[in-house]
């Protein structure tokens, strides 16, 4: 099937795109985006069924990566949070060309516990989140907005740069229910651990240290499993360090694409 991201962009320099993760759609990057607009062009990416892009609940995995990398210049720089971190794993591995390096943040091979991958969420707290979509939708992204900051010392900044994610959104909902539902199944169904020998490209690895989703162990796993990365970890943060931390999420990212401040 054909996907079509919608992509809106701002700033110069060095080519950036942002891959958000479930739930919260691109809004999720608004803050950063602007800081990161100081020093690069920032592609952010509304993945299907989010915002202003067309649904496509049938796509896969390899669907949405494909048409990530059609959206990409040569030699990308990308960042994905959570489910777009998959994404964007699975577009290195595939068009090792478009890609160039990688930021991933609260990045996992694989989503849920599996056998030889403890590090991971309990299958049955995504369960919950499946019949909490069933049950209630906007009750459920109300909940899954606040879980992602448990445990950060920064939590109400990252609540105040999150906010609106949900507030704006008709009805509580940044997506469509069939949209919501096929993202909560491909992160049950995904498995990438033996793709990552594949991925050669420099990774720079973001984990908050107090992540309530994505333990940090999941990162330090990436870290070993990974031809070329480095872990950077956001001691006060959770799930969603450039929304707590975002002067050091900046810092880091121009770190990595080595330009300076």
């Amino acid at each position: 099937m054909s996907v079509k991201l919608a992509i809106t962009s701002q700033g110069q320099g060095p080519q950036l795109t942002l891959v958000p993760g479930w739930g919260l759609g691109s809004g999720a990057w608004n803050l950063v985006s602007h800081l990161l607009a100081k020093h690069f062009t920032v592609h952010t990416v509304e993945l299907p069924g989010y915002g202003a892009a067309d649904p496509a609940p049938e796509a896969s995995l390899d669907e949405l990566a494909d048409a990530l990398a059609e959206t990409l210049p040569p030699r990308a720089m990308v960042c994905g949070w959570s489910l777009g971190a998959l994404i964007c794993l699975k577009a290195a591995q595939r068009q090792p060309r478009k890609v160039a390096r990688l930021a991933l943040v609260g990045a996992t091979a694989s989503f849920v516990q599996r056998e030889g991958w403890p590090e991971a969420l309990p299958p049955a707290q995504l369960q919950q989140f499946i019949s909490g979509l069933e049950a209630d939708p906007a009750a459920l992204l109300k909940h899954f907005g606040s879980l992602i900051h448990q445990g950060d010392g920064n939590m109400r900044q990252a609540i105040r740069a999150l906010r609106h994610c949900l507030g704006d959104a008709p009805g509580g909902l940044t997506a469509d229910e069939e949209t919501l539902r096929a993202g909560l199944a491909m992160l049950g169904d995904t498995d990438l651990r033996a793709l990552l020998s594949e991925v050669h490209q420099p990774v720079l690895l973001i984990h908050g240290s107090a992540d309530p989703l994505m333990p940090l162990a999941a990162g330090e796993r990436l870290l070993q499993a990974l031809p070329s990365a480095r872990l950077s970890v956001f001691g006060t943060s959770a799930h969603a360090p450039f929304a707590s931390d975002p002067l050091r999420f900046v810092a880091e990212v121009c770190t990595f694409a080595g330009i300076g401040e």
